[in-house]
């Protein structure tokens, strides 16, 4: 069983900076892919940024630029290092991350819990 936990979300002037972080513990081999999304209050929830299984990164237009997703497996996390925050970037925002978890190809994927991002002066 593998677990999530997120971790660096909360309240930020316009033009800071956060790193939110998603850790696994459990038994699994690494961590292939990954996805972050957000939901603004009052809104839908969106994709932010992914990495495929093959290495490629996509990013929502309205944060390119100002968002980096990353996997670093030596530590068994997922990041999303968000610069130059806007008051439009407050949500809460949650991991998806895919683990292989043995030789034979079975992967396992689950969601972190979520971190509150307050962007506001």
């Amino acid at each position: 069983q593998v677990q999530l936990v997120e971790s660096g979300g909360g309240l930020v002037q316009p033009g800071e900076s956060l790193r939110l972080a998603c850790t696994a513990s459990g038994r699994f081999l690494n961590i292939y892919a990954t996805d972050w999304y957000r939901q603004p209050p009052g809104k839908q929830r969106e994709l932010v940024a992914a990495i495929s299984r093959g290495g490629s990164t996509t990013y929502a237009d309205s944060v390119k630029g100002r968002f980096t997703i990353s996997i670093d497996n030596a530590k068994k996390s997922v990041y999303l290092h968000m610069n130059s925050l806007r008051p439009e970037d407050t949500a809460v925002y949650s991991c998806n991350v895919d683990t292989l978890l043995d030789d034979y190809g079975t992967t396992w994927s689950g969601w972190g819990q979520g971190t509150q991002v307050t962007v506001s002066s």
